[in-house]
């Protein structure tokens, strides 16, 4: 100990002569003169302004010269005391030494504020022109009359792409399985032989999924064929993910997911390299997802599913194609948005669908299908064949009169499509005839062909002079537009935010397994470059592990899809999804506690792999999705149980680890003996019946980056072990718990509300309810309003009415007031004091930790939802505050970027509600209030102040979208968030109108600590066996990277961080010291592109950074390290 202060004290000197060293540079800066030697006397402030600026710079630099010297004192302090912060296996030896607390104030270089504090949307600006009414268009119901001179096209022909899709859902009414064997594999088999037949024919595909499982099943001969088609032009992959997914509850982190899988297994089988987007189907558009797609190395994107009174406005601007730009200014993609109701043959060739339904080959008199229109389609001959083209070329002026060129997109598809080869050869038949026909008549003015989605815009960049492939605007400038297409609406009010919160059970479910996914990937990328010190491991089971991994990813892709995550299928297909994503769980679990054995053993010889009876055992009380449905409990004997504490993300925490436990008498050591502080919690059977065989047993733990630490569990009496303590209260009053054994019960004298502290915030809880009424921040002792409450939605009486896609309310909210005053349990304790109230639907639980840091910030609250007894029934959380935050309010998009939003008068209640991936917040001059989440679910704030999560939704009728069915199929679902109050602390004069948003650095962290909790496993067994060898095919691993814009008008005290920000920088021989790295090429987002730079391979700068790693004995899975802006330069290294 001794030891440790003079090395203290050695730091803090050399960081005084450091500051006495810029004292004296500043001092001795040699100020501009004239020519004449004398000192220019109006040139004062202009010097000050330098010194001011040369202090800054030095400043910086020195910050990292100080952050060395840290580094240098902790390593030999390490060195003296003989212990290693990264032991081999990547292991911290949970010494809470070893961990140094973390400065009070994280020092943030300017140029990373200004990195988050460029602005561009202009998305807001186009809802505030909008009017929103739904006039009679004429023909075109949504829009308007389009006329057109003849000569128009004399000096310039009309240029048509007619491009043929079939829109594959993997899984809807039907299983992925069910409509592969029945329609899709079909589709695929007859794609071969039709498109061969005719040169002139052309295809787009989408879905990978589907399309690798066809591949599968196919010979080399048919593969073969499908090579050539590809080469030849006639098949292109559009997008080429493992799924066209959900664009509003889907997480970045599982948007890259299926991304990766998807080219990955393009390149890998087909060489293929997509240009284009076709996102045709998805309920509303964002940003991140246009973003990712152009990281990916796409230049193109479509889009369809757009709030009609959106398309109309640029529909009539002739803005219907743009340059799709980030907040932050960059990574433009030139995006076509399909102006009409739908993606189907009616709505895509013109303006009025009974004429083009008559291009629809398909419902030709004697099928299945017919027009609604009832003029059925033609079969093309010579004699009507002057007509027809005459009709369908008038329909393809007026479209092309919506946009700035005289290149025409018309797709030919629909769901499903292509199935029977007569529908192939009534298609392309027909339309063939028609532009024979249209190509031979030169009066006409019109060229037409076959296409797919790339000839378009080739031709279209060709047609103004843009770059091939990149973001020049070429002679015919295209528009620039920043912002997201939320939200949907397809008709009148019928606005498609119910599904941001149907299924949340499986919402939650799908977090779940992103979080260990992320998990399992890095330990197992870890496991296997650490094993190239050792030679092979007796049987670690490297190809299994991978293949389990590879499903996971792909059961995650699967569900991105925008009718699984959106909790738009039917029941049993929902039902599959989950089975799917629950047993992925499961087997990345396996993952993680084999690889996880590997790095805590110090005796590497004597690692042993045995499925049936795991060296490791996964025990973490936060695993469970809906009421503790995974506990497991630790079984003391003579022998102490060890705990081993993985931290899964790229920064130390201290951070509260819960197990289960048979006794209540636990003493809890970390590696070096030292008793740690721990708490013992009731396990309760119901509101006031504690189990007696079960108990919670928590404590601080202490990880470092993607680090393992190992703790002792053993039985017996610890004074630093405290029980918690319990009151009961219910209607206001207190009321008193027998049997309750080795918990004591306390009381308060009067009806006052109950308070529960920690050393930054204090909270005033209802005596009635249970329900926080509000917030002091210690820090200033400013007291804020923050009220919790509950409330209903009903559905209108309507003909048209909620159902899974559509939030059709029938009024205002009403109360949530149960019938029967609620039990209010409150426990205090030694390391958190929670609040539970459990209602007739809802057990609403309140927690505080008493931690300093990051977790002791925020308030955590979780909400068990129960409303399987309801009818059309949707329940909402409330927050209402005292801060002023008028119309605004912000939603993330993605868990990647925030978007400004403002609820709207002039809109149904329905529209001002948005999708919440990670968090919503609203603010107002001097303070905000963030809700951050752990599963996607929609929000609003209808009132300024006042914050709305929808938790569940129970709807007994269909709403008209196809899906046939209610939502009936409820579960009891847990939903889990940090509520954060956080005083600006330099206001913005802009900032109530600003167009842009960033969370805080403390959001951020909270954020992360809230979806990626540690992860605890108990050791099994202490006997350890020797066994075969085990191998792994791959050398290579991907590293993303993604810098994290930040606010940084708020506090950067107390994030947790240990280091400071680096401008996006990162050097790799830091970030990657215990692993030896054969060599590092920068590649796009989804390893598809390598990208050429004279820059350091070693230092890293962007927003998204994708990389390719030859590490000794590796292979290519995807790490998602997040560089916050920041957090690399540090001594925490993984």
């Amino acid at each position: 100990m001794k030891l440790s202060r003079q090395f203290t004290v050695f730091g803090i000197a050399i960081f005084c002569v450091v500051v006495f060293s810029l004292y004296l540079m500043l001092d001795h800066i040699d100020h501009s003169k004239n020519p004449n030697g004398e000192r220019i006397q109006n040139g004062q402030l202009g010097i000050l302004q330098d010194k001011i600026d040369h202090l800054e710079r030095l400043l910086a630099e020195n910050n990292e010269i100080i952050a060395n010297i840290r580094d240098s004192v902790i390593n030999l302090r390490e060195t003296v005391k003989d212990g290693k912060m990264f032991p081999e296996g990547n292991m911290s030896q949970g010494n809470v030494e070893l961990l140094p607390p973390a400065p009070a104030l994280l020092p943030i270089h300017s140029e990373d504020c200004q990195f988050a504090a460029q602005t561009y949307s202009k998305m807001l600006d186009v809802y505030d022109l909008l009017s929103f009414d739904n006039p009679d268009g004429g023909v075109w119901k949504q829009g308007f009359d389009i006329s057109y001179q003849d000569n128009e096209w004399d000096n310039e022909p009309l240029q048509v792409f007619v491009v043929p899709h079939s829109h594959n859902d993997p899984g809807w009414l039907k299983t992925f399985d069910d409509y592969y064997r029945d329609q899709t594999q079909h589709i695929l088999n007859n794609m071969v032989v039709k498109l061969h037949e005719d040169s002139r024919r052309k295809m787009i595909w989408s879905e990978i999924s589907y399309f690798s499982k066809w591949w599968d099943s196919i010979d080399e001969q048919k593969r073969d064929a499908v090579r050539r088609l590809i080469e030849s032009g006639q098949l292109e992959v559009a997008t080429g993910g493992w799924v066209m997914p959900d664009e509003a509850s889907s997480h970045y982190f599982a948007l890259i997911d299926q991304l990766v899988e998807g080219h990955q297994w393009l390149e890998i089988n087909l060489g293929v390299k997509p240009k284009t987007g076709w996102a045709v189907d998805p309920f509303g558009h964002t940003p991140t997802h246009a973003y990712l797609l152009r990281q990916a190395g796409l230049s193109n994107m479509l889009i369809q599913r757009v709030h009609y009174s959106v398309k109309k406005h640029f529909a009539s601007q002739k803005t219907l194609e743009f340059f799709w730009r980030q907040n932050w200014g960059d990574s433009d993609i030139l995006c076509h948005m399909m102006p009409f109701y739908s993606y189907d043959v009616p709505h895509t060739c013109g303006p009025d669908p009974k004429i083009c339904c008559q291009f629809d080959f398909k419902r030709l008199p004697g099928g299945r299908i017919s027009c609604p229109w009832r003029i059925p389609p033609q079969a093309i001959t010579d004699n009507n064949i002057q007509e027809r083209v005459q009709t369908l070329l008038d329909q393809y002026r007026k479209k092309s009169k919506l946009f700035r060129t005289n290149v025409l997109l018309a797709p030919l598809g629909d769901d499903f499509r292509y199935a029977e080869a007569v529908e192939w050869d009534q298609q392309f038949e027909n339309y063939q005839k028609l532009f024979d026909y249209m190509n031979s008549h030169p009066e006409l003015h019109v060229q037409a062909q076959f296409g797919t989605i790339s000839d378009y815009f080739e031709a279209l960049r060709k047609s103004t002079g843009m770059d091939p492939v990149g973001m020049n605007v070429g002679q015919l400038a295209l528009p620039v537009l920043s912002g997201d297409f939320f939200t949907y609406a397809d008709r009148d009010d019928h606005y498609w935010s119910g599904y941001f919160t149907s299924r949340p059970f499986y919402k939650r479910l799908d977090r779940v397994l992103e979080s260990h996914l992320r998990a399992a990937e890095v330990l197992y990328s870890l496991t296997l470059a650490n094993i190239q010190k050792y030679g092979q491991p007796s049987d670690y089971p490297a190809v299994d592990n991978y293949k389990l991994l590879t499903e996971a990813r792909r059961n995650l892709g699967l569900f991105q899809h925008h009718d699984a995550i959106t909790g738009t299928g039917k029941d049993w297909v929902v039902v599959d999804y989950g089975t799917r994503l629950f047993h992925s769980i499961l087997n990345v679990k396996r993952v993680i506690v084999s690889s996880a054995h590997w790095l805590v053993l110090k005796d590497k010889p004597a690692y042993y792999h045995d499925p049936s009876n795991p060296f490791l055992q996964m025990v973490s009380a936060a695993e469970s999705v809906a009421k503790k449905c995974f506990i497991k409990m630790l079984n003391f004997f003579a022998v102490p149980r060890l705990l081993v504490v993985y931290n899964p993300t790229e920064q130390a925490r201290t951070s509260m680890v819960t197990v289960y436990v048979t006794t209540p008498k636990v003493r809890v050591l970390n590696a070096l003996g030292h008793v740690v502080r721990a708490q013992v919690s009731a396990v309760w059977n119901d509101a006031s019946h504690a189990a007696t065989d079960v108990f919670q047993l928590s404590f601080v733990a202490q990880a470092a980056p993607l680090g393992l630490s190992v703790y002792q569990l053993m039985e017996g009496m610890e004074p630093r072990t405290e029980a918690a303590k319990y009151m009961f209260l219910q209607d206001g009053g207190q009321i008193s718990v027998s049997k309750l054994e080795h918990f004591p019960q306390f009381y308060q004298q009067d009806a006052a509300p109950v308070h529960i502290e920690n050393p930054h915030l204090k909270l005033s809880i209802s005596t009635a309810t249970g329900l926080l009424e509000k917030m002091r921040l210690k820090e200033d002792d400013a007291e804020f309003l923050v009220k919790v409450e509950f409330v209903w939605y009903g559905t209108t009486s309507n003909k048209d009415k909620s159902g899974a896609y559509l939030f059709l309310p029938d009024k205002e909210a009403t109360i949530y007031s149960p019938s029967q005053p609620p039990v209010v349990r409150v426990t205090k304790g030694l390391l958190f004091s929670e609040v539970t109230t459990t209602f007739t639907q809802i057990t609403h639980t309140l927690r505080l930790y008493n931690i300093h840091g990051v977790e002791g910030q925020s308030v955590e609250l979780c909400n068990t939802v129960d409303i399987r007894g309801e009818i059309n029934h949707e329940i909402a959380m409330r927050i209402t505050s005292d801060l002023n935050s008028k119309d605004r309010f912000f939603t993330d998009l993605n868990g990647y970027q925030v978007q400004p939003r403002k609820t709207m008068a002039k809109l149904p209640l329905q529209a001002n509600f948005y999708p919440m991936t990670s968090m919503v917040y609203l603010q107002d001059s001097s303070a905000r209030l963030s809700l951050l989440t752990a599963q996607s679910l929609g929000a609003a704030s209808l009132k300024s102040g006042q914050l709305e999560v929808i938790m569940d939704r129970r709807l007994n009728q269909d709403d008209n979208r196809g899906l046939g069915q209610g939502v009936l199929d409820n579960k009891i679902t847990a939903n889990s968030f940090r509520l954060l109050l956080e005083k600006r602390s330099s206001a913005e004069e802009s900032e109530e109108t600003a167009p842009n948003s960033y969370p805080s650095i403390l959001s951020h962290m909270s954020y992360m600590y809230l979806n990626h909790p540690l992860i605890s496993m108990a050791v099994s067994s202490v006997s350890l066996l020797s066994q075969e060898e085990g191998g792994g095919p791959s050398e290579q691993a991907a590293l993303i990277l993604h810098r994290k814009g930040f606010d940084c008008g708020f506090s950067n005290r107390n994030t947790g961080l240990l280091c400071s920000t680096t401008r996006g920088k990162i050097r790799l021989e830091k970030l990657l010291t215990d692993l030896k790295v054969k060599s590092i090429t920068p590649v796009s987002l989804s390893l598809m592109h390598t990208h050429n730079s004279d820059a350091d391979p070693q230092e890293i700068t962007a927003v998204t950074s994708a990389l390719v790693l030859r590490v000794l004995h590796s292979r290519a899975v995807m790490l998602l390290a997040s560089a916050k802006d920041s957090v690399s330069d540090c001594q925490q290294k993984p």
